[in-house]
């Protein structure tokens, strides 16, 4: 996916939908990265940020509501599974770049410059006015054909 682009085709169509199945057999993975240097606070916010990005953008990650057994309902969780790792700020820019020349990988970011300002009109100003490399990524949301995801985040470990 280019910059320039809009997000890739990426996620499943209703019947690739297998709640039955291993987590590992699903055909697209899913990853969130994080810049291993934040505070706990900051990486948890960064984290959440990229994976409510994604959850709206790619079809069918979301799992089925579930119901307890007194049938109150708890809304659906990725069904695919989701993996948190961690990276170094340089890491994250390298994936991030490699991640959006791929046509089949969609990208969820969160600039440095999104935890900087509690205006959001505010983030996208400057946004506007920083160039591709005056922008630091403190996490990332990657989903993608497993192999593909594999080779972006090889040798990355969970986050602890």
């Amino acid at each position: 996916m280019s910059d320039k682009q809009s997000a890739p085709a990426v996620g499943y169509a209703p019947e690739e939908i297998q709640t039955g199945e291993s987590t590992r057999a699903a055909k697209l993975k899913w990853v969130v990265v994080v810049d291993e240097a934040l505070p706990a606070g900051r990486g948890v916010n960064a984290a959440v940020c990229v994976a409510s990005a994604t959850a709206v953008a790619v079809p069918g990650l979301l799992g089925p509501d579930a119901k307890d057994a007194e049938g109150a309902a708890h809304p659906g969780l990725p069904w695919a599974g989701c993996s948190i790792l961690a990276a170094s700020a340089e890491q994250l820019a390298a994936i991030r770049a490699r991640a959006a020349e791929a046509g089949d990988v969609f990208v969820a970011d969160m600039p440095s410059l999104a935890q900087s300002t509690r205006v959001y009109d505010e983030y996208l100003d400057r946004m506007a006015a920083s160039g591709p490399d005056e922008i630091a990524y403190y996490a990332l949301s990657l989903v993608g054909p497993r192999n593909r995801i594999d080779k972006l985040v090889r040798k990355l470990s969970l986050l602890p």
